[in-house]
């Protein structure tokens, strides 16, 4: 049984982050109940936050799952690219919306 719609295998290309890269939350992530200790939709990360790529790993081995270290918290989560954006990289995108929006500045 195929799935409705195909997704692109993240594992294929080079990861987007490195072990000890600052980044920035660019979404609120929740709890999805994968958290231990955390109420289910308890906030673990807010926009804007920042912490370093501690290791990374991979999801269904598919896409990248980033452990990211949040310092104010004192907490580690598990985080999609999508959800973060590099502070090391001077060329780093701010989120995904701006890759979709790419060329087209004056």
């Amino acid at each position: 049984m195929w799935l409705a719609r195909e997704q692109e295998v993240e594992i294929r290309r080079p990861p987007q982050f490195r072990p000890g890269e600052r980044v920035r939350a660019t979404r609120h992530v929740r709890n999805d109940g994968t958290y231990p200790g955390r109420e289910i939709g308890e906030n673990l990360v807010r926009k804007g936050e920042e912490g370093y790529v501690r290791d990374i790993g991979t999801f269904l081995q598919q896409f990248f799952i980033y452990a990211v270290e949040w310092i104010d918290r004192g907490t580690v989560v598990g985080m999609r690219a999508r959800e973060l954006t590099s502070l090391d990289k001077a060329d780093a995108p701010c989120s995904a919306e701006e890759n979709a929006n790419k060329g087209t500045a004056a």
